[in-house]
């Protein structure tokens, strides 16, 4: 056989490995606000641990026919952080460290997926103001469900990570507050009604 023909099967081969490695219906699949979480978690004086959650988060899932053409996009209101202390809360936001009216959001999009089964990993660029650093969350699929009352089908994702708040610019406190942000997200997409192919 020609090495041409040798590369076309190769090709074929690959593509269909990672169609079949894909779980999921194609498409563009949306975020279950009331089912999903961004939560994360600093040490405090080095002794203890402050954790809270972002309570406002938009996100989508688009599915194409091979692992390259799925992408993972997110935006997180920053002003929506939750530690379960306002006044905490509120300094946060404050020009000492978040500074919202500055960064008002934090952003994901991914660039790569890899994996199979049950585990996953996820490349990508996370932007906090007008600062990106790459990123690379640990993604566990949890599977797939029908929900009864609307017969909708949900897909589960459990992702964590870990970033460096001095990467961003965010290096008030140091000695009070740690550098490393531990992420951990609990996500649940909706399948498309009508799944497309990436042609469609």
């Amino acid at each position: 056989m020609p090495d041409n023909d040798f590369a076309t099967v190769n090709s074929l081969s690959a593509t269909a490995a990672s169609t079949a490695a894909l779980p999921l219906s194609s498409g563009a699949w949306t975020l279950d606000p009331l089912h999903s979480a961004v939560n994360f978690t600093i040490r405090h004086l080095g002794i203890a641990k402050v954790r809270g959650r972002f309570t406002e988060v938009e996100a989508g899932l688009y599915v194409g026919n091979t692992l390259a053409d799925v992408q993972v996009t997110a935006t997180v209101s920053l002003a929506s952080i939750d530690t379960g202390n306002a006044d905490r809360d509120a300094h946060t936001r404050s020009a000492d460290l978040l500074d919202v009216e500055r960064r008002p959001t934090m952003a994901f999009r991914s660039t790569g997926v890899s994996g199979a089964d049950e585990d996953w990993s996820m490349a990508g660029e996370l932007t906090i103001g007008d600062v990106t650093r790459p990123v690379t969350l640990d993604v566990e699929f949890g599977g797939l469900v029908d929900v009864p009352m609307d017969g909708s089908r949900h897909a589960g994702f459990e992702a964590t990570g870990e970033i460096r708040r001095s990467d961003f610019g965010l290096d008030f406190g140091t000695g009070l507050l740690g550098d490393v942000v531990k992420i951990q997200l609990d996500m649940q997409f909706v399948e498309p009604r009508e799944p497309q192919d990436q042609a469609g």
